[in-house]
């Protein structure tokens, strides 16, 4: 195992110790009342920079995902073509698709927003998000609110638990109508099929765990133009104006 990896285990030990350790009033008081100020701070510099940024598509996808793969350069055809039609693209501001995503809004000077998070293996966003459009944070759940807040649309490329963790929250939101029905576009019928047919075997047909319409609220993809047409539709149905 490599030392890199060797210390991503020392911090998961340290923090499975943590949580066993009992603590006295006094800690609890300083230490919990420090996040939950660093929690206000991340939502109040997030609710600035993007309260006033327009119409924009989010773009999600894996971080592992090199320069020179077909993910990659269509995620970064997506995002250009999204720019060109009028929206901005926001991201998780690190490699990978996300990388791609912002490069491909930035070659369009359109807006090039990155939602970056400290992680030991991502310590700061990809050089195509606009300066003053970067925000990070250390909260994943206030990031994911950043998404959910100020999106109008959210395209899904290939990706791992986050990728997954971001369609889920989207899907989640949608279902229960706590954010409108915004479109979600699934990227590679070939990469996502098999959790498809899962979701209508198993969660539909077999435990009824989920309803027909769920299904609706999603769209399945090959190519960049079926992408952006789907969050064209979209406005026209709603007579939105994205920023031309």
């Amino acid at each position: 195992m490599s030392s890199r990896f060797e210390n991503f285990e020392e911090k998961r030990e340290e923090k499975i110790r943590k949580a066993f350790k009992e603590r006295d009033w006094n800690e609890i008081k300083s230490q919990d009342s420090w996040v939950i100020f660093k929690v206000i701070s991340e939502f109040v510099e997030g609710f600035e920079k993007l309260g006033k940024i327009g119409p924009c598509v989010s773009v999600f996808g894996s971080a592992r995902t090199p320069a020179d793969h077909p993910h990659y350069i269509m995620a970064e055809e997506i995002s250009a073509k999204l720019v060109r039609h009028g929206y901005g693209v926001i991201t998780g501001g690190g490699p990978g698709i996300m990388e791609a995503a912002n490069k491909g809004a930035n070659s369009e000077n359109g807006k090039s927003v990155g939602l970056c998070i400290k992680l030991p293996f991502e310590a700061k966003g990809n050089i195509y998000i606009d300066p003053d459009k970067m925000i990070m944070f250390d909260y994943f759940f206030v990031r994911k609110v950043m998404f959910t807040k100020y999106s109008q649309g959210f395209v899904v490329l290939p990706g791992g638990f986050g990728t997954l963790d971001e369609l889920f929250e989207a899907l989640t939101l949608i279902q229960t109508i706590k954010i409108g029905r915004f479109p979600i576009v699934l990227v590679g019928r070939e990469f996502w099929g098999g959790l498809i047919d899962w979701i209508k075997k198993t969660l539909l047909e077999d435990y009824k765990y989920i309803s027909e319409p769920d299904l609706d609220l999603f769209y399945v993809v090959d190519d960049a133009v079926e992408a952006v047409k789907v969050i064209d539709d979209f406005y026209s149905k709603y007579l939105l104006t994205p920023n031309y």
